[in-house]
């Protein structure tokens, strides 16, 4: 069955004096806004009263947002083919519903199996659908303003990683964990939801329009020529014969195990370190502001210049901020420390997705995604559940933050030996 976009959309379309692609932006920034419910910076705020409750390690908290993404790294790729055919809107309704449900339910945890269950659901909506319903979304409706449109993708994302963090502690202030994991569900709900089931589109195609809202020309002899920048048009098995697809995936392991164990230790860690916890929780909204700033700078990142120069600065800072936060010792140097750190989020959460859609084009660019996210979110489970294990083990994060840091230089190596992919037919 010929896939049908709704009738309040098709009305928009014809009436609305700008492109649909900036609705689909609104829509998609609101779903990423909804996204950090379930994020590791999110849970961080919950790691010491959960624990202290229920007297778990922080191994076992840990183990959540690890066995989470292993259900996101099998479902990926069976997700991607179906985003192709359908389009965004089922799968970020799903996410959006799937994590907001589970996060209010986690306030009726008591357990640890419940805990895992309800969260590790959540955590694989966050891994998976909701990575590539944005992103496909994304760049099936923009070619030439990709850049720009991924940045302010990553700026609400941000916004809701700087928010539902102080969501969580401020709940958690005014009643207990609980009444905080409410709050974020909540707010997931709250946010994301409508917009995504409304107002959502599978392609600028089914709406009679093209990418970027470019108008079809035609040529001297009557016949159209298209108006849009030329892109790549590989398949899944097309891209996988490729280095390039090894090498970004490589890059992908190297880096984002820095990402999620930095992002869900890093209260727990501020506080040993002798911070307020309110400190701590401000320092988190800190990196995500940054994160925020960051993102929509490489918006700008010159397309005459390589994407892998881009991904070569990423990995440099997020190493830099591995080893800036081992000499953290007061408030000032954790608020610069989670500066540096949150330029380097915000550049990767702009430029790897950029990546993948720039070298592979947007044809098969769900199944091409969902295959890296295979990758991608089994490199995240594995940095918080590393990160746990080396500081119950030594007690202290420094051994897990000198490994990050090893890990972001050799990121970097990789990235610089990116090339653009050559298409079999050329």
């Amino acid at each position: 069955m010929p896939y049908r976009p709704r009738a309040l959309p098709r009305l928009l379309s014809a009436r609305l004096p700008f492109y649909y692609g900036w609705v689909v932006l609104a829509c998609v920034c609101l779903a990423g806004f909804s996204r950090q419910g379930p994020a590791v910076a999110t849970l961080s705020v919950f790691v010491t009263p959960m624990t202290e409750a229920f007297g778990w390690s922080r191994t076992a908290l840990s183990g959540a947002v690890s066995l989470g993404g292993l259900l996101a790294a099998i479902a990926s790729p069976f997700l991607g083919p179906f985003l192709d055919r359908n389009g965004a809107r089922a799968v970020l309704t799903f996410a959006v519903i799937g994590s907001g449900v589970a996060a209010i339910l986690l306030s009726l945890t008591p357990s640890l199996l419940v805990f895992y269950a309800l969260f590790c659901f959540a955590r694989m909506t966050f891994a998976g659908p909701y990575d590539l319903g944005i992103y496909g979304a994304i760049n099936n409706w923009f070619v030439r303003r990709r850049a720009f449109a991924t940045s302010i993708a990553t700026l609400a994302q941000m916004g809701g990683l700087m928010a539902m963090p102080l969501i969580a502690h401020f709940a958690i202030s005014a009643a207990d964990w609980r009444a905080g994991w409410v709050a974020v569900g909540l707010t997931v709900l709250t946010v994301g939801l409508l917009p995504v089931w409304f107002l959502l589109v599978r392609r600028p195609e089914d709406l009679g329009l093209r990418p970027d809202g470019d108008i079809a020309m035609v040529r001297e002899d009557g016949s159209a020529r298209p108006a849009a920048v030329e892109e790549p048009a590989f398949t899944r098995r097309e891209a996988l014969r490729t280095p390039t697809f090894w090498l970004l995936a490589l890059f992908t392991l190297l880096v984002y195990p820095i990402q999620a164990g930095i992002s869900l230790h890093q209260v727990p860690f501020l506080i040993e370190r002798g911070l307020d916890a309110t400190v701590a929780a401000t320092v988190v909204s800190t990196f995500s502001l940054f994160s925020a700033i960051s993102g929509l700078a490489y918006g700008f990142w010159p397309r005459r210049v390589e994407t892998r120069f881009a991904l070569l600065s990423v990995a440099l800072v997020l190493a830099s901020s591995a080893l800036c936060l081992l000499a953290v010792s007061s408030a000032v140097e954790a608020y610069l420390a989670a500066a540096l750190f949150g330029i380097g989020i915000g550049g990767l959460l702009t430029m790897l997705p950029l990546a993948w859609a720039d070298y592979f084009g947007r044809r098969s660019f769900g199944a091409i995604r969902g295959a890296a996210l295979t990758v991608q979110v089994l490199a995240q489970a594995s940095g918080p559940l590393l990160s746990g294990v080396l500081r119950d083990l030594s007690g202290s994060y420094e051994l897990s933050l000198e490994t990050f840091a090893v890990l972001g230089f050799a990121g970097a190596v990789a990235t610089f030996l990116v090339r653009p992919p050559r298409h079999p037919d050329q």
